[in-house]
């Protein structure tokens, strides 16, 4: 298992009111309406998620730095698990012609509303009970997602990245190292269940016999 860091450079790149988003809006009604994973999380105000998540070109960098980085090539095949309205995947597509890439997130809303090019390719269901057979994409994927889950659900899905992939295995996961930086995650997240540190992310994976790479956002 290794930590590499691809997304460092895009979440430091937006600016956070961490007092402002308790202030505004009542932050347990944001969570509720959050929490449908629907128009509101993915395109409406801010206060209730990503405030209109556009394609916009800021995942091109990291789905290349990606493919590089695991030797993906024409016929290979993709897994991202919470594959939300599937940026990522459309620019692996990309940045690998003839790269085979599958999606599956819980939102209806974000899988109705993914790019054309990808939109065949996405499922609706749960990371805990992935519909793919055993050993079957060359690399699977998880951004900002699992952190989501109830740790039961947590540790199933680890299992089925595990269960589905031929190799390698990417996930991405909220964490924090010191009180501010967990007081800030607390303050900004509205649809996090899993509140961890580094070591205990790593505790995790290991009863999940997670084996793949791994890097942590935090909200510094």
């Amino acid at each position: 298992m290794a930590y590499i860091d691809f997304l460092s450079p895009i979440h430091k790149s937006t600016k956070r009111d961490y007092l402002g988003r308790v202030n505004e809006y009542p932050k347990a009604e944001a969570i509720k309406k959050a929490k449908l994973y629907d128009l509101d999380y993915w395109d409406g105000d801010r206060k209730f998620g990503y405030g209109g998540y556009k394609y916009d070109g800021r995942w091109q960098k990291v789905a290349r730095a990606m493919a590089d980085h695991y030797g993906l090539k024409a016929g290979d095949r993709i897994l991202d698990v919470g594959c939300g309205k599937s940026f990522l995947l459309y620019y692996f597509t990309q940045a690998v012609p003839g790269i085979e890439v599958r999606g599956i997130d819980i939102s209806r809303y974000a899988i109705q509303n993914a790019k054309e090019e990808v939109h065949p390719f996405l499922d609706e269901g749960s990371a805990a009970s992935l519909p793919y057979k055993d050993n079957s994409f060359d690399l699977v994927i998880s951004i900002n997602a699992l952190h989501n889950l109830y740790v039961f659900d947590l540790v199933k899905s680890l299992k089925e990245m595990e269960r589905v992939g031929k190799k390698n295995k990417y996930v991405v996961v909220e964490s924090y190292r010191n009180e501010e930086e967990k007081v800030n995650l607390m303050y900004w997240v509205l649809t996090g269940e899993c509140f961890f540190t580094p070591d205990e992310w790593l505790w995790f994976y290991d009863l999940s016999e997670y084996k793949g790479d791994h890097s942590f956002i935090y909200f510094e």
